[in-house]
């Protein structure tokens, strides 16, 4: 791609690329995790999609030059790759313009690689709660869980929690092939006594937890809101139910994307706590998240 002009042809061929919405969200979601990959199996399961369609898609934007892949034992690994898509996007912004500031640490390895586990990574806790602790919170634990690759252990609970998790979330986690085993409906005291764990960050997925008073955790967690709609509320047919359960699934995958790859050693806690709480506003965010009363 000619570094030094915008090419019609190359810039048509990358915003048909990202006119399709999985395709679009595939190429958002490793964004994310540059300058590393993920595996075609992780996409796939992040966006709640087919791994067949997603390996079509996937094919796509590698002929369009935007992800780069590699095989690594039986998986495929992708990554963004900056190096040619960056520049156009970033000479189109210009033009039209906006001033566009390169993004630190967005240089693409020479092969997509996934971020390497460091032995003396700090390790934090996360709870994350709702009213019910039935679903939202749930679905939240079990991805943080998985993605943060040991850096981070989550927990979930609920102010008032049902006496067990909401069936169609465990039917959905596990079709995605989450082991939902050890997810349990619990109360957020159990968290507040002696021998808990010390949680760094709380994390409300329910208004109605957000506006609640929070028992005395151990130590001082860093406090946001992701408040999403409630699937259990969702009444018709069980596809439509389904269906609502499938969106929060993929709204938080979106946020735990997200707040993993935070760069949370270069962040001070003010700032830290900005950046959590813009992910909250995501696409899907309750008007209490955006409005920034719950923080």
């Amino acid at each position: 791609m000619d570094e030094t002009k915008l090419n019609a042809e190359d810039a048509t061929r990358i915003f048909d690329a990202l006119s399709q919405g999985t395709r679009f969200e595939t190429y958002r979601l490793l964004l994310r995790y540059v300058p590393y990959g993920l595996p075609a199996g992780d996409i796939a399961r992040l966006l709640a999609v087919p791994h067949n369609t997603m390996s079509t898609h996937l094919a796509v934007l590698e002929r369009a030059g935007l992800v780069t892949a590699r095989r690594e034992g039986r998986s495929i690994l992708y990554a963004v790759r900056l190096s040619d898509a960056g520049p156009m996007l970033s000479r189109l912004m210009a033009e039209m313009g906006f001033a566009v500031s390169p993004r630190r640490g967005a240089g693409t390895a020479a092969f997509p690689q996934l971020r390497p586990a460091a032995a003396n990574d700090r390790v934090y806790n996360v709870l994350l709660v709702c009213s019910a602790n039935s679903a939202r919170s749930l679905i939240a634990e079990a991805l943080l869980n998985r993605e943060g690759r040991g850096r981070f252990r989550a927990f979930s609970a609920g102010s008032r929690p049902k006496p067990k998790p909401h069936p169609m979330a465990l039917d959905l986690l596990r079709s995605l092939g989450y082991d939902t085993s050890s997810l349990a409906s619990k109360s957020w005291d159990g968290f507040a006594g002696p021998g808990a764990p010390q949680m760094d960050f709380i994390i409300t997925t329910c208004d109605a937890a957000a506006g609640e008073i929070c028992p005395a955790f151990p130590g001082h967690p860093l406090q946001a809101h992701w408040g999403l709609p409630d699937p259990i509320l969702v009444k018709g047919s069980e596809a439509e139910q389904r269906a609502a359960f499938l969106a929060a699934y993929r709204r938080l995958a979106a946020r735990v994307s997200a707040f993993v790859n935070l760069p949370f050693e270069q962040l001070d806690l003010a700032s830290l706590k900005e950046r959590i709480g813009e992910i909250g506003k995501m696409e899907g965010a309750t008007d209490l998240t955006l409005s920034g009363q719950a923080a």
